[in-house]
């Protein structure tokens, strides 16, 4: 949590030297480089480089829109 505050950035891409807080949000975006994609859809078989990219795009089989608009609902 500290480096939130301190700004420090320890992990860094060897591929494009992008630098990041968390050794997890490397390797997420190290999927950018290899094109791995391990988040896979059960229904259709799409696939996705992370979780959320996966749970998003289950709403478009459920039909779940679990926001709405202030002004037209």
């Amino acid at each position: 949590h500290r480096r939130v505050h301190t700004g420090e950035r320890p992990y860094l891409c060897p591929q494009c030297g992008e630098t990041f807080m968390l050794s997890s949000h490397l390797l997420v975006h190290q999927r950018s480089h290899t094109g791995e994609r391990p988040h896979a859809c059960e229904e259709c078989g799409k696939s996705f480089a992370t979780r959320h990219g996966l749970l998003h795009h289950r709403r478009s089989h459920s039909g779940e829109k679990p926001y709405e608009c202030g002004v037209c609902g």
